[in-house]
């Protein structure tokens, strides 16, 4: 069966569910019972041999799991002596027997159907008497590996996911990430190393530790096997949200991936994976979501591990708790001198420059500056995400930058890189083509300053160019008559006591000398006012619009009025109009 047949065939049990389960409901029932299908067809082969292992094995009083897998030839195996089939024989008792039929599972597996939930699927499926109908469409489907691969199974299950997504517009953005974007994402991440991937037998690790569907674990997976088909991606990943775990779980299982590595809850709070380093990571974090529910944890960690731990940099305000993922992404990376790391991420305009200098922000933002680690910003075009229209940014942070690199950010203004699509989604209305991810691809493997047409695309800054200080700007109080007060005791005694009144402070590029700045645009203005250095503090930030902006000269002022009395002309004749 093709892959398109295939996923028809799976899709037509919409059918038997339409009027008892709503559309967005579809995907609970049809996605579990994919994934145990495939399960089922997958192990038929050694069926009888796990089971003739299991009772020798327990005869011996010996834990079996290790022998029963081997003779799997799996990570996982089912001593149920049910399958889906010989469920069909039974049509008085298919609930009781589905749901030992899952029991006998590998608790890796049994794993994925209780985060489906998939006992209450079970109910309500009995309650309206489809089980038997639903369980007998997928026994009836050959999901064997001989007639379908990992691969084409791989595919088809993720058609499946972006269906239901579609069908549930409302939270497929938290979950669901378009596939152009990871596309373009991937490209970014691989392509300074495509020529250490095209190696024999290269084998890499990736992680998202907001793994949704496991979208951007699939598509780099793909990405890889089609530059070298000898090539091993490891995947890794944490999600919170039950059902995209399950989800993700699945589609890594029917990929023949270890789901051992994919892990579940909430990765601020709690990592699932706290010793792991990785080659390569991707992330497309919730946007603009609070973090109030894990203030208490994050917030120990920041003061009792400092820099030791995830959020040594800095905390961002409660309101957006985007620039945690990326400093967890930071810890995660794998040493230079193991081969270093490069990692992709999805983030909304506010991380550029929110918080002004010492705030958690800025702090951020200067530890990834001041090490050197941020390869580039591609800001991309509005309405590209399912539940936003907002604009995003795809930041590339690496510690093993190629020498061209080295101290210096690239930004690419890809916001005019777009195609309007044939059906809304949501609040996603453009899409990238394929000519667009080529032709940012190529900008951002070029590293070069270009402009078209008049307007600046790809820009190069040194680190130094998004630093500033936030000098204080003090002057002297003065008494009734005029007199400038100075202080009596201390340090201060003898000198000029500051008027806080007038205390003002100025931001000062880190590339500029701070006295000559004082003297050229402060002094001029107040003879009288000094700097109190010990109120300085650096901040960084990125004003990636102001980069790009081209300056428009304003229409002639005849053009503007000529076209106002036009419009003034055409509103009396419709009053005219009204009034005969």
């Amino acid at each position: 069966m093709t892959e398109p047949n295939l996923s028809s065939f799976l899709w037509s049990v919409a059918d038997l569910l339409r009027g008892d389960f709503k559309q967005s409901e579809y995907g609970k029932v049809i996605l579990p019972f994919t994934v145990l299908r495939r399960l089922d067809c997958v192990l038929a082969g050694t069926k009888a041999a796990v089971l003739a292992e299991l009772a020798v094995r327990k005869k011996a009083k010996l834990d079996p799991e290790p022998f029963l897998l081997r003779k799997a030839g799996q990570l996982f195996c089912n001593t149920s002596p049910l399958d889906l089939k010989k469920l069909l024989g039974d049509q008085d008792h298919v609930a009781e027997n589905l749901r030992s039929y899952v029991q006998g599972f590998s608790p890796s597996v049994r794993d994925i159907f209780e985060h489906f939930d998939f006992d209450t699927q079970i109910d309500r499926l009995h309650k309206a008497k489809l089980l038997y109908l639903v369980t007998e469409r997928f026994a009836n489907a050959d999901l064997h590996p001989d007639r379908v691969s990992n691969a084409q199974m791989g595919l088809v299950f993720e058609e499946l996911i972006r269906k239901f997504a579609e069908l549930s517009n409302e939270t497929a953005g938290e979950h669901f990430t378009p596939r152009e974007v990871i596309r373009l994402m991937v490209n970014l991440l691989f392509v300074e190393d495509d020529d250490v991937l095209r190696k024999p037998g290269v084998v890499r690790s990736l992680y998202d530790p907001t793994a949704g569907t496991g979208g951007m674990l699939s598509v780099a997976g793909e990405h890889l096997a089609e530059l070298n088909p000898g090539a091993r991606l490891v995947m890794f990943g944490q999600e919170l949200n039950p059902e995209s775990y399950a989800i993700c779980k699945a589609d890594m299982l029917i990929k023949g991936q270890d789901v051992a590595n994919i892990k579940f809850g909430n990765t601020l709070s709690a990592d699932g994976l706290p010793r792991e380093r990785f080659d390569y990571m991707l992330s497309n974090p919730p946007f603009g979501v609070e973090w109030k529910k894990i203030e208490r944890e994050v917030r120990k960690e920041h003061e009792e591990k400092g820099h030791d731990g995830r959020f040594g940099p800095g905390l961002p305000r409660v309101s957006d708790g985007s620039l945690l993922f990326l400093l967890h992404l930071l810890s995660k990376m794998r040493r230079v001198e193991d081969g270093g790391c490069r990692f992709g991420i999805v983030l909304n305009g506010s991380p550029l420059f929110t918080g002004g200098a010492g705030s958690g922000e800025s702090e951020i933002r200067r530890h990834l500056l001041e090490n050197d680690l941020v390869e580039a910003i591609v800001g991309l075009p509005t309405d590209m995400f399912y539940n936003t229209g907002i604009a995003t940014y795809v930041w590339i942070v690496g510690n093993r930058k190629p020498a061209a690199r080295k101290g210096k950010v690239q930004l690419i203004d890809a916001s005019a890189f777009w195609q309007k699509m044939k059906k809304s989604l949501g609040s996603k209305r453009k899409e990238l083509g394929e000519a667009h991810i080529d032709d940012i691809t190529r900008l951002f493997g070029a590293f070069e300053e270009v402009t078209r047409d008049g307007v600046p695309i790809s820009r190069i800054f040194p680190n130094a160019a998004f630093g500033y200080r936030t000098i204080t700007v003090e002057r002297p109080l003065r008494d009734a008559q005029g007199k400038v007060v100075l202080g009596e005791k201390g340090k201060q005694k003898g000198k000029p006591v500051a008027d806080a009144s007038l205390r003002d402070t100025e931001n000062v590029p880190l590339t500029e000398d701070v006295q000559a700045y004082f003297r050229r645009e402060v002094l001029p203005h107040a003879p009288d006012a000094w700097i109190d250095d010990d109120k300085t503090k650096v901040g960084y930030e990125i004003p990636f619009n102001r980069h790009f902006y081209v300056w428009q000269p304003p229409r002639p002022l005849a053009a503007i009025d000529a076209e106002l009395k036009g419009v003034t002309e055409r509103i009396v004749q419709m009053i005219q109009g009204l009034s005969q």
